[in-house]
């Protein structure tokens, strides 16, 4: 047991006086949910759901050189990022496995802020700083700087609009603009991470109680509820979207991952992993290893992290995520199989639940894609 004692964001007041069950993640005490993990899933798929999420971890990079030093330190081209727009990359060591999944967004000429998972926080900041040896460029802690909220649904940019003057319309996925929400100053992005339209709030944690009241009253009419960290996982689980320390780890490059889209070789100058993430690259092309795949459930049983996946009376592969669908009814995953059974609708797949082969359909991912 770690004798560190759990970080708490600005609102764990709040979240205690709305009955959240809190749990450990990453070093943080966070509302796992608030009531039925089920129906916050699907206020957010039908309606709009609230979250906090002020445990990820923002790291400032200004400079003349700060793009120069993001596209050497990270695996994307950060430097062709135009202001007010974000884009999601990865940093890699230098043997290509990946130490984090990150967006950086590009707040002015020479200034970008890089939101990592809270896991990974220290480890990227630390990284980042040690790459930043030699450039025109300072990197900064900001992880105390922000709290930041989410809502997330069909229902949240209605429910934005009704608090700001910013140009939501005009507001692309993955672009950010400053504004005041309710009053209070934020960053307002586009972005999300459950399949569905939504919007990041970058705030001072001083107004985060203020800012998450008036968003909750401005969403009473349209069906809004809080949102807990286990809803979460199953939205992002049926939108395929990958987690860290699930799908992503240092054992994988991002060619392992089927993100190899990530990794702009064209840029100019070399980046930390280039050499290995070329042949990584190459090996994918000829003969790709393990491919990240869906599941979907025959039965009943659920599917953990870890459970193999079998076919023939072989492993074939490994489970990475795996939950009971709300949106599907039925319990889905994601898993590394050998490529020879990643095709969707492979014949006799089926996952090892404790001695138990059950049958699987592979499909290809995401399990959910929203009506635009």
């Amino acid at each position: 047991m770690s004798s560190t004692p759990l970080r708490h964001t600005a609102l764990d007041a709040l979240h205690r006086s709305l009955g959240a069950t809190m749990t450990d993640f990453a070093g943080w005490d966070m509302p796992l949910r608030y009531g039925s993990e089920r129906d916050e899933h699907n206020a957010v798929r039908a309606k709009a759901g609230l979250f906090d999420l002020s445990h990820m971890g923002e790291i400032t990079v200004t400079g003349s050189e700060a793009a120069q030093l993001l596209n050497y330190a990270l695996v994307g081209n950060i430097a062709s990022v135009g202001a007010g727009r974000a884009r999601y990359t990865m940093i890699c060591r230098a043997d290509g496995g990946i130490l984090d999944d990150l967006i950086v967004y590009r707040l002015g000429e020479t200034e970008y802020m890089v939101v990592a998972n809270a896991s990974n926080a220290q480890v990227v900041l630390d990284a980042l700083v040690e790459r930043s040896a030699g450039f025109d460029a300072e990197v900064r802690d900001d992880r105390d700087a922000y709290a930041l909220i989410a809502v997330q649904g069909p229902e949240s940019p209605g429910i934005l609009k009704s608090l700001t003057d910013a140009d939501l319309d005009g507001l692309k996925y993955y672009a950010g603009l400053p504004g005041t929400v309710a009053g209070v100053p934020a960053l307002i992005a586009r972005t999300g991470y459950t399949g569905e339209d939504g919007f990041e709030l970058f705030v001072k944690p001083e107004h985060a109680v203020e800012l998450w009241q008036a968003l909750t009253k401005a969403g009473e009419g349209v069906g809004l509820v809080p949102c807990g960290l286990s809803c979460r996982d199953t939205l992002r689980l049926e939108a395929g979207m990958p987690l860290y320390g699930h799908e992503l780890s240092t054992s994988l490059t991002p060619f392992d991952a089927g993100l190899g889209r990530v990794v702009k070789f064209e840029k100019e100058g070399d980046f930390v992993g280039r050499t290995t993430l070329e042949a990584a690259a190459e090996r994918a092309a000829s003969q790709p290893p393990r491919v990240l795949v869906g599941l979907i459930a025959e039965g009943r049983r659920v599917p953990r992290a870890g459970y193999a996946v079998v076919a023939g009376g072989e492993v074939i592969g490994e489970v990475t995520s795996g939950a009971p669908s709300p949106t599907l009814g039925k319990p889905i995953a994601m898993a590394y199989v050998d490529a020879a059974h990643a095709a969707p609708g492979t014949p006799g797949v089926g996952v090892d639940i404790r001695g138990s082969h059950e049958p699987y359909e592979v499909v290809a991912l995401p399990f959910y894609k929203r009506q635009k």
